[in-house]
């Protein structure tokens, strides 16, 4: 077959010229069907034709004897003249059905649901080549048709052509004419094509660019957003805690130096404390695959005012008598330690006057305030009273007691079978109501589990004389309470 065009040499049933491009326009085949309704037409036509030539015979003859006399009989029609009208009607019957069913052809022809049944046709013989050329019509008629383009993609597929297959599935992911499920699907088999050749940059690049949150949060674990910066770059009065996050389950990495970060890089695990100074962080997010985000990059300039040190209500010493240790002005989170070591904000906070133990003692106090910590203000105390008795001799005085008055069995403690028992602990020396010293001692219930547990109740032993009360605490203040 020549193209009627540039006379090249076409393939037997071909649409269009591949050398010219043109497209033939020839009556497709018929559908068994049509040329059964293209026959019967035929039929039709001839048979209502020689119908009405037989009619006007047969009222010519009828009217002879109403002829005015005289008339001559008429004469009997020639046969080669009938033989010739009927030559003439049934070549104008042919021409009137070949010119229909050029049309019906013609408009076959544009029609896009008659190319794509041609091409599912095609597609069952596996006939692939001409399937392609009709979804193509049918495309190039319909464009709108996303279906269409599914189908030819899944020819693409069976041709083993993946060029195509994935153009046109990058395709119906853009068309605004697809379906959800439609795009969905041209997603998870674009993403098959790029998981199946381990590229998995191109799978984060494709998604990120699609701004489809949906299709993203399906496929999050091939997406490498870009690290989340906690501080907002800029100006700072006050050391700033850095917090990095990313979308996933890979890690981040950082520098501060000004270099681009990468896998060798410090990976984020903690908080980055921005003191005083300039910074420049920059950070990456790497997926578990390796699949890379941008490099993100934040700058703060941190001005830390000065914080003032908390101020101690007394110096450190020797002391005889027992004493508060108050912080002046505790409007600002004041933390303290005993152990020698900095307070920091894990350290123990300060809610009111600390009575000071007996003996030598050390403490540190610091303040911190919206990140900030001043400097750290150090007290060395020894207080010794002027008594024999000791704190331990106090607790044996509460002991007697207790087992006095049938308290406890005896001095461990016991005071039931099921091996629960109270405790007697000291726990400071203070001065009550300008009265005297007292040794304060409390009480714990040791479960027989050995669970610890405070019972609220206090005993307060004169640090000279070695008498035992009770004690009271209201607001802050002490009552004495007599025991007979």
């Amino acid at each position: 077959m020549k193209c009627p065009n540039c006379g090249a040499e076409m393939e037997e049933g071909s649409l269009y010229c591949v050398a010219c491009g043109e497209d033939i326009h020839i009556v497709p085949d018929f559908e068994p069907r049509l040329d059964q309704d293209i026959q019967q037409t035929i039929k039709n036509i001839t048979e209502d034709i020689w119908e009405k030539e037989d009619t006007a015979e047969a009222d010519g003859n009828s009217a002879a004897p109403f002829a005015q006399k005289g008339r001559e009989e008429q004469k009997k029609p020639d046969r080669k003249e009938n033989g010739k009208r009927r030559k003439r009607i049934l070549a104008t019957a042919f021409l009137l059905t070949v010119v229909a069913a050029a049309g019906l052809g013609a408009a076959l022809y544009h029609s896009p649901d008659y190319q794509a049944a041609k091409a599912r046709k095609c597609t069952e013989k596996a006939l692939y080549d001409k399937a392609v050329r009709y979804y193509e019509r049918a495309i190039e008629l319909d464009p709108d048709n996303v279906s269409l383009k599914v189908e030819l993609a899944d020819i693409y597929f069976l041709k083993n052509n993946k060029i195509e297959y994935e153009y046109l599935l990058r395709s119906i992911v853009y068309d605004e004419n697809a379906s959800g499920e439609q795009v969905e699907s041209a997603y998870g088999k674009l993403i098959a094509i790029y998981r199946s050749r381990e590229d998995y940059q191109e799978i984060s690049d494709f998604l990120l660019d699609s701004g489809n949150e949906a299709i993203i949060m399906k496929y999050q674990n091939y997406v490498a957003k870009d690290p989340q910066f906690s501080v907002i770059e800029g100006y700072y009065t006050s050391i700033q805690p850095l917090k990095l996050s990313a979308f996933g389950t890979g890690r981040i990495y950082y520098t501060m130096d000004g270099s681009d970060p990468d896998e060798n890089s410090d990976a984020y695990t903690a908080p980055i404390l921005l003191e005083s100074g300039d910074y420049v962080v920059k950070a990456i997010y790497i997926s578990e695959n390796g699949v890379r985000s941008n490099i993100v990059k934040k700058e703060y300039h941190i001005d830390i005012d000065e914080l003032p040190p908390p101020e101690i209500g007394i110096a450190s010493g020797d002391y005889r008598f027992p004493m508060n240790i108050e912080v002046a002005d505790d409007n600002n989170e004041v933390y303290y330690t005993t152990d020698g070591t900095d307070p920091t904000k894990a350290s123990t906070l300060y809610t009111g006057p600390i009575p000071m133990p007996l003996g030598e003692s050390v403490f540190r106090f610091v303040r911190i305030n919206n990140g900030m910590v001043s400097e750290v203000e150090e007290r060395v105390y020894n207080l010794v009273l002027d008594t024999d008795i000791t704190p331990d001799q106090a607790v044996d005085i509460v002991l007697k007691y207790c087992i006095a008055i049938d308290r406890i069995f005896d001095e461990a403690g016991y005071f039931d079978e099921n091996g629960d028992r109270y405790l007697y602990e000291y726990q400071y020396v203070v001065n009550i109501n300008g009265v005297d010293d007292f040794y304060v001692v409390m009480e714990i219930l040791q479960d027989a589990d050995k669970n610890l547990t405070g019972t609220g109740i206090y005993y307060a032993v004169n640090a000279y004389t070695g008498k035992i009360y009770r004690l009271q605490t209201d607001n802050g203040g002490y009552t004495l309470i007599t025991l007979e």
